[in-house]
């Protein structure tokens, strides 16, 4: 018998779309426009049966108890100096947004210097991004409200902390660069449209604008400094150089990590920046990928994956920039990544690679490309890294999934200069010795050998009776490294759970040609090396398949839901957040477009398309449902997403409910949880990621006693 009555939703089924020949049935198609009163009673309908469901869970109570104490720990960035003071973000523990904090020496005391939790009573006014001036003179600091990817950016003076009157709106996907003589700053805005723009709108982001701001004018009088009318798809941002004379301007045309590359010699500008820059197109092409790290004068260091998909470091000379005048500064390494790369002391490289998705960080010489040594460093990852070409100290932070920050520091002026701690934050009630990381590699359906990350309590027998927490990602060369997360140690510490985190392809753990081998027409790929890592998993007799949960967000949560289409009874739980649903139309949505360097849109070719053949929507199967049937699922989206809209999420529920919900036989819930006033998840209050996790944990753990004791009586 059907476990739960789901909320009616209309189907329409004479909406059908002609894909090339192909013709695809969208019933809920309408529920694509989030302002009509359809769609708002579609989700508040969904809620009243969601949420009285999460909050009513047995554990619910304490694991939010739980969780609200462990999230109670202080937590800081690496400083980083501007002209002759030093900056950091700092959490108490609970605030709902770090606060940036300035000190005028290392060892003084510190004072708050903005504090975003003053914007909003409900913390969901967040900084989404902030540049001082090269001197310390002026403060830019964009805004965004509910999670939504749209900035407004305001001005204050750095010395008295007062408010300039200029506000620049329309931003997204922004660069925020000052020119050294602090005259103004370089920002990216989209062009005022019809409709509203609020992070609830789903229209296509076209035709961005790069513009150079002068400080004490109006946004009107803003000067447009690069332009691409044929090109409406385009992304933009500049890097004002180390020296200040130059501004490189890198232009994309998607995800896929390659872009042109184009500069101008502010210097050569008698009257200054008046309007369109005469950019000099040093690579004209999107054949590879360029990044900015310095300049010894006309002679400039970019990352890049040119003839080499692990990343190399090369020289061009402004002067000589035919290509067969280039130099090789670091070779491509044998296997590790090169990660990032950040130039300290004048004369230094810091430069971190990726070995087996665990870092390494190193020292070179910039003129030599000389190795100077290793710098300490556990197993984990370096999550963020403080220094500037002119000053010859710097800062890094490591972390691990059971070290929540140790922040390092190194001055390289000195004697015999060797990192010290400068700060080690610790989490009451987490004892690292109580837990252990190990690195497994399993095979995938092809054969290619699959790294993941397993943390559980030490000692922990393998019996099979272990919930399991199985993270994944596998897109758009995003490396899922070892990170510290709340919840995940809870989870193993209060549950007795196993963690695991499988580096499926389509990631960049291993370069470019592990990206390349989950994207396009290698989609497939990512699915069958998570099932694979599930597998893994009950082979080795750490589980069984209704004790393991699975978990993803945005590319994740497509992975997810085609995972649970393709092998629904491999999996006892599944949660989806901010999930890509709708393979077939994800690029008129937003900024969709982009994300055709991952997901491929070729219906002349292959028919169907191959993005058909694992759209989480388009593979849900119709009433009545008589296979395998479906774990629990619960989705998650934010009323103001605008990267991954809602309507996805709301779609594919519709679909799920239809087709497995109201089957015979399906005793699982299929939920969604729609949350206000939250997009995609960058800026998320702190209270609102507890409750989220809270939902997430106790819906996870209430579906496993479910199923054991559903497993027990069946005995």
């Amino acid at each position: 018998t059907m476990a739960f009555k789901y909320p009616a939703a209309r189907r329409d089924e004479s909406k059908v779309d002609d894909y090339h020949g192909v013709k695809i049935c969208d019933p809920y198609a309408w529920l694509e426009d989030p302002d009509s009163e359809e769609t708002k009673a579609f989700v508040e309908e969904q809620n009243k049966l969601s949420m009285p469901f999460l909050e009513q869970c047995a554990v619910r109570p304490q694991f939010h108890q739980r969780l609200t104490e462990l999230y109670d720990y202080p937590k800081y960035s690496c400083p980083y100096k501007r002209g002759n003071r030093y900056f950091y973000f700092h959490n108490q523990g609970l605030q709902n947004q770090d606060a940036l904090y300035v000190q005028d020496s290392l060892d003084g005391p510190a004072t708050v210097f903005f504090d975003p939790n003053t914007l909003s009573a409900d913390g969901t006014v967040a900084l989404k991004m902030g540049r001082l001036s090269e001197e310390c003179e002026y403060f830019a600091y964009g805004l965004s409200s509910s999670g939504s990817d749209w900035v407004t950016v305001h001005f204050l003076k750095a010395d008295d902390l007062m408010t300039l009157p200029d506000v620049l709106d329309r931003v997204k996907f922004s660069c925020l660069a000052w020119t050294h003589d602090a005259r103004g700053v370089f920002y990216n805005c989209y062009p005022r449209q019809d409709g509203k723009a609020d992070g609830t709108e789903t229209t296509s982001n076209l035709n961005q604008k790069l513009y150079y701001h002068v400080i004490g004018t109006n946004q009107s009088e803003d000067i447009l400094v690069a332009e691409f009318p044929d090109q409406p798809k385009w992304h933009s941002g500049v890097t004002v150089s180390d020296d200040g004379r130059y501004a490189v301007l890198n232009i994309t045309e998607g995800c896929e990590p390659v872009n042109q590359l184009w500069y101008c010699d502010l210097e050569k500008l008698p009257n200054g920046i008046t309007g369109l820059l005469p950019w000099v197109k040093l690579v004209d092409n999107f054949e590879a990928q360029y990044s900015y790290i310095t300049n010894e004068g006309s002679v400039f260091t970019f990352r890049t994956n040119l003839d080499a998909p692990r990343y190399c470091l090369i020289n061009i000379d402004l002067e000589k920039p035919n290509k067969e005048h280039w130099r090789t500064l670091l070779p491509q390494h044998d296997k590790d990544v090169l990660g990032s790369v950040a130039s300290v002391n004048q004369r230094h490289l810091l430069v971190n690679y990726v070995h087996d998705v665990k870092d390494i960080l190193q020292l070179y010489e910039l003129s030599t490309g000389g190795l100077v040594r290793d710098l300490p460093l556990d197993v984990g990852t370096v999550v963020g890294l403080s220094c500037k070409k002119k000053h010859s100290d710097f800062f890094y932070k490591f972390t691990s999934f059971t070290t929540p920050g140790v922040i390092y520091h190194c001055d390289l002026s000195q004697a015999s200069p060797e990192p010290t701690v400068f700060r080690q934050v610790e989490v009451k009630g987490i004892q690292q010795e109580d837990y252990e990381t190990n690195q497994v590699f399993y095979p995938s359906k092809d054969g290619t050998k699959i790294p993941m990350f397993l943390v559980h309590a030490r000692g922990l027998k393998k019996d099979g009776s272990h919930p399991v927490f199985l993270y994944g990602y596998g897109g758009f060369e995003h490396s899922i490294q070892p990170y510290y997360n709340v919840p995940y140690l809870l989870f193993v510490r209060h549950l007795g759970g196993i963690l695991a985190v499988a580096n499926i392809r389509g990631g960049g753990e291993y370069g470019q040609t592990w990206h390349k081998g989950g994207t396009l027409g290698n989609k497939q790929n990512c699915f069958d090396d998570f099932r694979c890592a599930a597998e893994y998993l009950i082979q080795e007799n750490y589980t069984t398949a209704r004790r393991i949960a699975i978990n993803g967000a945005s590319n994740g949560g497509l992975l997810v839901a085609a995972c649970v289409n393709q092998c629904p009874d491999l999996f006892g739980c599944a949660v989806a957040k901010v999930g890509v649903m709708d393979m077939l139309k994800f690029h008129k949505f937003t900024i969709g477009h982009a994300w055709t360097t991952d997901y491929e849109l070729n219906y002349y070719l292959s028919l169907p398309p191959l993005t058909l053949r694992y759209s989480p929507l388009h593979n849900l199967p119709p009433p009545p449902h008589i296979g395998a049937a479906y774990p629990a699922m619960l989705l998650l989206t934010g009323d103001h997403d605008d990267r991954v809209v809602p309507l996805h999420t709301l779609k594919y529920c519709a679909t799920l409910q239809h087709g497995v919900g109201n089957s015979p036989g399906q005793a699982q819930p299929l939920m969604v949880r729609v949350d206000t006033r939250s997009g995609h998840g960058a800026g998320k209050p702190t209270t609102k990621a507890i409750l989220e996790d809270t939902h997430v944990f106790s819906f996870i753990e209430e579906r496993r006693v479910k199923n054991h004791f559903r497993s027990q009586k069946a005995r």
